[in-house]
């Protein structure tokens, strides 16, 4: 049971919901709560089914399958969230719309890269190892449920603020968008220079 709630705390950390929702304001503004929701849960559910991939195949799915190292996914996966760091830190809350498209389409955008990334990939492939089958899949289900429901409940908490004290939120998420962008971009690197690091190693 311990090892079910210290997977499920990793994976959760990773996702991180208080730090999505800042990147996903655009659509908590734009679409009501039960649209949000919907979207939400397609997204949530190819996260789900992505994570459960890692985790049963593990490296297999590099080694084996994409015929590539790690190293090369996390160095790519870096370079991805490197950009959008600077793309927000530049452009603000926009750049995230830019970088997605349409909010009609944006399911699966917000599963890749927003939830599936280096970080949660990693950790995936972690609990896989780690855990049984069964108990890998259970622990990830649970994190992404409950990443999914705080960040339900943050648009819930939006909606009820924003009218009162629009100014106020409009400027709390420009501030928070940017100081966040700057420690994805601070991890971002981490995983660049961890990914050269285990290419130097190999050859």
């Amino acid at each position: 049971m311990y090892e079910l709630f210290e997977s499920s705390g990793l994976m959760l950390v990773l996702l991180n919901p208080f730090l999505v929702i800042v990147y996903l304001i655009d659509i908590v503004q734009k679409l009501n709560f039960s649209k949000f929701a919907k979207v939400m849960l397609r997204g949530s559910i190819i996260s789900v089914f992505a994570f459960w991939s890692f985790a049963l195949l593990g490296d297999a799915i590099f080694s084996k399958f994409v015929h590539a190292e790690f190293a090369s996914f996390q160095i790519f996966g870096g370079v991805v969230f490197l950009l959008i760091g600077l793309q927000f830190v530049f452009k603000g809350q926009n750049a995230i719309e830019g970088l997605r498209g349409e909010s009609a389409y944006i399911a699966g955008a917000i599963a890749m890269p927003i939830m599936i990334g280096p970080g949660t990939i990693s950790a995936s492939v972690i609990i896989g190892k780690r855990s049984d089958p069964i108990p890998a899949c259970i622990a990830i289900l649970i994190a992404v449920a409950v990443s999914a429901g705080i960040m339900l409940l943050l648009k819930k908490t939006h909606d009820y603020v924003r009218p009162r004290r629009e100014q106020l939120i409009q400027r709390y998420f420009e501030i928070a968008g940017r100081i966040t962008a700057l420690f994805v971009g601070t991890i971002s690197v981490e995983m660049i220079m961890r990914g050269l690091g285990a290419w130097i190693e190999k050859y």
